[in-house]
């Protein structure tokens, strides 16, 4: 809800939401997925498996949002992140052409990882929670590096 008390409706699907006010620190970072033909089973229903891609590209658009693209990100500091552990519950199924919300919140920051939670959407219903463990390794030797303070210190600053 916004300050005013009205309901925020959800970004467009593939549109990237913006970057979270100060008033709004508490709400998730949002993006947009609309379920194609290609993300559903023999069942008609998304495959588990694509719920993990809908969180990644979020991921991806939450850290270029926050003024990191990945791309850079790597070029610049020379670490990417990876996946180290990820918990997800599959509460309700998405299907063909639903217009589908896939949210990032950091929860917490260590000095080589990052903890967050993750939900899949379907306007209020909550489809997939999550809770992904990224570790930031050097891109070249592939072992744990601390985060780069740039980073660090822009999510510990409210937005």
């Amino acid at each position: 809800m916004s300050e005013a008390g009205e309901q925020r409706e959800p970004k467009p699907a593939g549109r990237v939401a913006e970057r979270l006010s100060a008033a709004d620190d508490a709400r998730p970072f949002c993006f947009g997925v609309r379920v194609y033909y290609e993300d559903t089973d023999a069942a008609g229903v998304v495959y588990y498996a694509n719920y993990l891609k809908f969180m990644e590209r979020a991921r991806t658009e939450w850290l270029a949002a926050l003024g990191f693209p990945l791309a850079a990100f790597e070029r610049d500091y020379g670490v990417v992140f990876v996946v180290h552990r990820c918990e997800i519950d599959f509460h309700r199924p998405a299907r063909l052409n639903d217009d589908l919300t896939a949210t990032v919140e950091a929860l917490h920051r260590g000095a080589s990882r990052l903890l967050a939670r993750q939900e899949v959407r379907r306007g209020e219903e909550v489809l997939t929670t999550a809770r992904v463990t990224l570790a930031c390794v050097d891109a070249t030797r592939w072992r744990p590096v601390r985060i780069p303070a740039a980073l660090a210190a822009t999510l510990e600053t409210p937005a």
